[in-house]
C-alpha cells in the first residue's frame, strides 16, 4: 500500500456524504445518483488516465506520472464495503507514458506505453505480476501525440492509436507541406493502425499495418461489438473559442479523415485553403464543439444505467469541456442524438471544487460508472447515496 499523503485532492471540499465516502459537488448529475470521491493525492495518485475493472472488485488504474518518460506507474485500486477511501498498491513502475490499458480475447491485460504494447496474465489478488511479453515493440514515441491507446474488436483485431508528430503539420520553418510528409510511406503518423492477432498462436500479431489515416490524435478509440470502429477526434489546436470542431468518426480501413488538409465536414484547414479538395476526406459521423478534448470513449455496460449508451470523456478546459456526456444509440448501433451531459457543471468553484479534469472511465460489474482525473489526481465513483 502507498504511504497516505497530507495534501487533499486539489481545490476539492467535501460537500456531506456519498455513502460512506466525501462527496463532490457536480452542477449535474445523474438523477438518484450522487458523486463519491475514493482516491486521490492522499492515496498516492499523480497523473492517473485510465482506470478498468480488471475483476470484481480490483480496479487497475493507469498513472502517467506526468509527461517525462519513465514515470508512468499500473496501480491497483480496491474499496472494500463501508470504507471511506480506496486502497491503492503499486504493480509495475518506470513506465513511459502509458495510456492504453484493456483485457484481450487471451483473458490477459494489455497495456500501451509510448514506444511499445505488452501484456500479461491478471494475477491472483495481493500477488505480484508476472513477466510482461512484449506484443508490438519499437513503436514510435516521439512528437506532439506519442500515447498509445488501444481497444479490441472482434475477429482477433487490435486497434492502435499512433498520433501524428505535429499539430498541423507545421515545420520548423512554419510551412504546411502538402503532402504532409507524416502521411507518407508505410508507416504513417496521424493514423489508426490495425493488428491481426492469431488465436491458433497464442494471439500473436501476424500483421500490423495502417487501418485508417488524417487523425491527427486518435485517443478516444472504440471497437464496437460487430467490428465496427469509433474514434473521438482532437483536433488542430485553433486559438479561436469556437473552431474548429472536434469529430466522432466511424473508421473504414484505407480510408482519409482529413487531418492535417480539413476540419469538420469538408472545411479546409487553416494553411490549406484552396491547396486540397475536402471532398476526397471522409465527414466525420458528427461535429462536436470546439476544444472538447475527447480523452476516451466507453460503450455502457448491458444491465446497467448505461446500457445502449456511448460514453465520452471530454478533458478540454474551455466552456465545451470538463465533462462526461452520454450519446444513445440507435437501432444501427451507433449514435443516434446529440450528446447529452451525464457529468457536467464541473466549472470550478470556490471552497467548492476545481475545474474537471476528466480523461478516463469506466463501468464495473456492479454497474458502476468510475471517472478518473489527471490534473486532478482522483477517482471518482458515481453511486447512489
Amino acid at each position: 500500500m502507498l504511504s497516505p499523503l497530507t495534501a487533499a485532492a486539489r481545490g476539492y471540499t467535501p460537500q456531506g456524504s456519498c455513502g460512506p465516502h466525501e462527496r463532490v459537488a457536480l452542477g449535474v448529475v445523474p438523477a438518484g445518483h450522487c458523486v463519491a470521491l475514493v482516491a486521490d493525492e492522499r492515496q498516492g495518485l499523480r497523473y492517473p488516465r485510465r482506470i478498468l475493472e480488471v475483476a470484481p472488485g480490483r480496479l487497475w488504474v493507469i498513472d502517467m506520472g506526468s509527461w517525462e518518460p519513465r514515470k508512468g506507474r499500473l496501480l491497483e485500486l480496491t474499496l472494500p464495503p463501508g470504507a471511506r477511501h480506496a486502497t491503492v498498491r503499486v504493480l509495475a513502475e518506470q513506465l513511459d507514458r502509458p495510456l492504453g490499458l484493456a483485457v484481450g480475447p487471451d483473458g490477459q491485460a494489455w497495456v500501451g506505453e509510448a514506444g511499445q504494447i505488452w501484456r500479461m496474465p491478471i494475477p491472483p489478488a495481493g500477488q505480484p505480476l508476472g513477466p510482461r511479453e512484449v506484443m508490438l515493440p519499437d513503436l514510435p514515441s516521439d512528437g506532439a501525440h506519442p500515447l498509445k491507446e488501444i481497444a479490441f474488436g472482434p475477429g482477433g483485431a487490435l486497434y492502435v492509436n499512433m498520433g501524428s508528430v505535429t499539430d498541423a503539420c507545421r515545420g520548423d520553418d512554419q510551412r504546411q507541406p502538402l503532402p504532409c510528409p507524416e502521411l507518407a510511406g508505410a508507416q504513417p503518423r496521424g493514423a489508426v493502425y490495425r493488428a491481426e492477432l492469431d488465436a491458433a498462436n497464442g494471439w500473436r500479431v501476424k500483421r500490423f499495418a495502417p487501418f485508417a489515416t488524417g487523425l491527427r490524435n486518435s485517443v478516444a478509440l472504440l471497437a464496437l461489438p460487430d467490428g465496427r470502429v469509433l474514434q473521438g477526434e482532437n483536433n488542430i489546436d485553433y486559438r479561436d473559442e469556437n473552431a474548429p470542431p472536434e469529430e466522432l468518426n466511424l473508421l473504414q480501413a484505407g480510408k482519409h479523415y482529413g487531418w492535417p488538409y480539413c476540419v469538420g465536414k469538408g472545411v479546409a484547414a487553416r494553411g490549406y485553403e484552396k491547396r486540397y479538395d475536402c471532398r476526397r476526406a471522409q465527414n466525420p459521423l458528427q461535429i462536436w464543439p470546439a476544444h472538447a478534448a475527447p480523452l476516451q470513449l466507453l460503450a455502457g455496460r448491458a444491465e446497467s444505467a448505461y446500457t445502449n449508451q456511448l460514453i465520452a470523456v471530454w478533458h478540454g478546459h474551455r466552456a465545451a469541456g470538463h465533462r462526461v456526456m452520454r450519446l444513445p444509440l440507435g437501432q444501427d448501433g451507433l449514435p443516434s442524438g446529440a450528446p447529452q451531459p451525464l457529468l457536467a457543471g464541473w466549472d470550478a468553484l470556490a471552497k467548492v471544487r476545481p475545474e474537471g479534469r476528466p480523461t478516463g472511465a469506466t463501468i464495473d460489474s456492479q454497474g458502476r460508472l468510475w471517472v478518473i482525473e489527471d490534473f486532478n489526481r482522483t477517482v471518482l465513483l458515481v453511486r447512489k447515496p
